[in-house]
């Protein structure tokens, strides 16, 4: 006969965080008892949602790639249909966005942004900045003491930087996408089990618990850009975000207020949907071009010839997929009373040549006109030297409105097949293939030693002009492409022009570059293509554990 022996009980413990990273000078100013505690209860309530929706992202890229096309919605045309809701829209300080300055969060960087003369700085804990430890806990001190009036930076050199500017830039600050981990924090579950903790949640946590109440006693208010989204579902996991962290530290319901990326393809086809579950949170929808082209290239990597892209430098705001997402974006932000913010043009100017200036100018000018006139409500530019020069085309429009909101653009139609329509055209150059291996090398070669926006060759350089440029050396490789000479693009061809390339950097004491050729050769000469080669190259180099 059998005895039935009583259930073990299911050990329960507190969720928490531990610090597994150095702690550096006032680094306890950020980690405090009460922050982690706020970051425990993120991570216990929203973890596993993340999870989920990472896995839905895996799903819908393996559908993709077997030829399943992304489309609008079945499911959610009522909300399309609806014509009747309206977002929250802009909240203090966001009225007028017409020029937004974006950037990394060290002092130096902080304290240019606050005084440039921009509306709105975008205040970058994600692409543009390298995920080190230093920089994600450095940068939330820069953005704590900026917002509190105390932040002052002496270079190495001696120069001294203070924030002079009477009135500064309205500040949005942009934490990590949900993919990225931050492994120097480590996040125990109820069941005692130990996790990595989320960098969405530690970026927005930390800014959010340190900042909130000081921002909205400034007259401004918590605000976030967030970034890679690829459906209303992981859009619907912020807004609950933001509402439990409002009731937390206490403030009204819809202080929090978020702009959007949509920067991934699945989202281009989710815009309405995406703004309806944030809409008492959301502020408006930006065109992140680059991750965008990064996104076609990677849900179309396998699908076939008629979806290889050309060079680089071909694929400009003007080519078909691109010209329909911005005008759809801009059409349904404005149907529903959100700001369509622009993107950034990559030419920057180079002050010791005027020529190089000069084109700069022109470029990022013929850009800015063209958003002003297409219906966007402000545009990103990276360099201080280029807001006169987007300013003076949205003033041309704009006048002395804050915005165009109210500019209903209802003579845009947009299909699905117009967003897939990516025939360009144009050939893949062998000085093409070797721009895109010299710039992902040498932007790598910067990201590991902790810069993330760098200038290469009079453009500015993120992490995700860097994804471009890896996808693309993948995608040719995988679909046999070759140069316009008739040049065979293998594995073999892009060996030699890493070497090549490794020849024409200047090497010095302590640079990464062999390190960075070796991240390349993972995330583009592969058999297998990983989702962010941030995601390897953060695992294998930028972890630094006590």
């Amino acid at each position: 006969m059998r005895t039935r022996t009583a259930p073990i009980p299911l050990q329960t413990h507190e969720p928490s965080i531990e610090i597994l990273g150095r702690l550096g000078p006032r680094y306890d100013e950020i980690l405090t008892p009460e922050a982690l505690v706020f970051l425990a209860e993120l991570h216990q309530r929203f973890g596993g949602r993340r999870h989920d929706r990472l896995a839905d992202r895996m799903r819908r890229r393996f559908e993709i790639g077997n030829g399943h096309d992304p489309r609008f919605r079945d499911d959610t045309a009522h909300i399309r249909h609806d014509t009747e809701w309206r977002v929250a829209g802009a909240g203090p300080g966001l009225e007028d966005r017409r020029v937004e300055i974006t950037g990394p969060t060290d002092p130096k960087m902080t304290i240019n942004a606050l005084n440039s003369g921009a509306k709105v700085w975008l205040a970058d804990q994600e692409d543009a900045t390298s995920p080190t430890w230093k920089n994600v806990i450095e940068g939330q001190l820069s953005l704590r003491d900026a917002i509190r009036g105390e932040l002052s930076f002496t270079s190495p050199e001696g120069k001294t930087y203070a924030v002079t500017a009477e009135q500064t830039p309205t500040i949005v600050m942009r934490p990590r996408g949900w993919h990225l981990s931050e492994a120097h924090l480590q996040f125990t579950d109820r069941t005692g089990r130990a996790l990595a903790t989320s960098g969405s949640l530690v970026d927005f946590g930390l800014y959010f618990f340190h900042n909130a109440a000081r921002l909205i006693a400034n007259g401004r208010g918590p605000y976030f850009y967030i970034a890679k989204l690829e459906s209303s579902e992981e859009a619907k996991l912020w807004d609950d975000v933001f509402s439990f962290s409002e009731e937390y530290i206490g403030i009204l319901h819809g202080t929090i207020r978020a702009t959007v990326l949509i920067e991934t393809l699945p989202a281009a086809f989710e815009m309405e949907e995406i703004l309806y579950e944030l809409r008492d949170h959301i502020a408006g929808l930006n065109a992140g071009r680059w991750d965008y082209i990064f996104s076609i290239i990677k849900n179309y990597r396998g699908r076939g010839a008629r979806f290889v892209l050309p060079d680089r430098s071909e694929v400009t705001m003007t080519v078909p997929f691109m010209r329909a997402y911005t005008e759809l974006l801009v059409k349904t932000c404005h149907k529903r009373g959100a700001f369509a913010i622009g993107g950034m043009s990559a030419f920057i100017p180079n002050r010791r040549d005027p020529e190089v200036t000069a084109r700069a100018f022109e470029k990022v000018a013929a850009d800015k006109k063209r958003e002003a006139g297409d219906g966007f409500d402000g545009t990103w530019v990276a360099h201080p030297d280029l807001i006169p020069t987007a300013m003076a085309e949205f003033d041309a429009v704009l006048g002395d409105r804050p915005n165009q909101v109210d500019r209903q653009r209802d003579d845009v139609e947009v299909t699905a097949s117009d967003l897939l329509d990516v025939h360009i055209g144009r050939p893949v150059t062998a000085a093409g293939v070797h721009a895109n291996v010299s710039v992902a090398i040498r932007y790598l070669e910067a990201w590991l030693r902790g810069l993330g926006a760098v200038a290469i060759d009079n453009l500015m350089e993120d992490a995700a002009t860097a994804e471009i440029s890896r996808s693309q050396v993948w995608q040719w490789i995988h679909q046999d492409r070759r140069t316009e000479d008739g040049t065979p693009i293998t594995r073999d061809y892009v060996e030699e022009l890493i070497g090549q390339v490794l020849g024409e950097v200047e090497r010095r004491d302590g640079d990464r570059f062999d390190d960075a050729a070796e991240i390349f050769r993972d995330v583009a000469l592969g058999q297998e293509f990983p989702a962010f080669l941030t995601l390897p190259a953060y695992s294998r180099f930028l972890i630094e554990l006590e």
